[in-house]
Formats: structure tokens, sequence, C-alpha cells
């Protein structure tokens, strides 16, 4: 309630499942929300999108159409995340932000994320297990109210909530992978 919302606001960087893109480059619209705390190319490389520029026409300054029209949901996700990662922010808030890439794409960007995240507060919103094991707290929720919290190891051990949606994950890797 003491902090003025302009200065809330600048310290948080979110990305949602569904990100707003704008009909200008894909460096325009990572550049959007302001700040240069950090170069493009790196923002889209911690965000796993450098590999996906370099077969675009014109690199960075490819037009993605209205809403990203030209991009995968993967891309946008990660075109999204590139903006909120170069700003830097204090809190990051993920919501969801790569159910549209597939699991191995997705371990590589956390990996990439681990560095930027260990500098400030993140808060992950998933239903992936893989996204969120790492984390040093998960609360686990059920009919909007936390059932379960604790670490990706002791949820496992509980045998709760957590641990049956992570038994039907790998379940369901293991499927895809046969």
């Amino acid at each position: 309630r003491t902090v003025p919302l302009a200065r809330l606001r600048a310290a948080i960087g979110m990305v949602t499942q569904e990100p707003f893109l704008f009909s200008d480059s894909l460096a325009a619209n990572i550049k959007f929300g302001g700040g240069d705390a950090m170069p493009v190319e790196e923002a889209a490389a911690i965000a796993g999108l450098d590999t996906d520029v370099s077969a675009f026409p014109a690199g960075f300054e490819t037009t993605i159409g209205e809403r990203g029209i030209t991009l995968s949901g993967g891309q946008k996700q990660r075109t999204a995340l590139a903006r909120a990662v170069r700003r830097e922010p204090a809190i990051l808030i993920l919501d969801d932000a790569l159910s549209a890439v597939d699991t191995f794409t997705e371990e590589r960007i956390l990996s990439r994320l681990r560095d930027v995240m260990r500098a400030r507060t993140a808060i992950i919103v998933s239903h992936r297990i893989s996204t969120v094991r790492s984390a040093d707290l998960i609360l686990v929720l059920e009919g909007g109210r936390i059932a379960e919290r604790g670490t990706h190891a002791s949820l496992v051990a509980e045998g709760g909530i957590y641990a049956e949606m992570h038994r039907r994950q790998l379940l369901q890797q293991e499927l895809e992978a046969s």
C-alpha cells in the first residue's frame, strides 16, 4: 500500500499463456514495455527464441502480424518471455507461460532462466511438474485453496495430489517416447 502503483508495475514482468503481440517487428515486440536493461538478442536467447529468429526472413526485423499471427503458440510465448526478461524486473510472473512448447524446449528455456530467476522473485503457475520441480516452494491448489506445499521431493514423498500428478505426467512422457 505504501509503494506507488507505477513503481510496483515497473517492478513486475509478467508472461501469460496467451500473450498480446503487435503487428510490428519481432524486435519491436520484444522491446515493448520499455527498458534497455538487456539487448534484444540476449533476451531472445534466454527465452529460447534465438534459433527460430535465424530462420525468419528478416531476423529480428521480421513483421509478425497482428497478435503474432505468423508465429506458433510457443514462439508467441517465447517472444513475450523475452520481452519480460529484457526488462530485468524484480518480480517475474510466468502464468502457464511455457504451455505451448514441448518438454525438451521447456527444459532448455528453464535452464537458461535459472540465472535470471536466481536474482529475483519468480512466481510460476503451471500444470506441468517439469516446470516447477526446481522451485524453492511449490503450492498445490485444489478448489481455490492451498492443498499441499513443499519442495518437489517432499511433495512426491507425501503421496498426495502432487505425487499423483507427477506419476501421471511421467507415465504420459513414457507413452509419448514409445
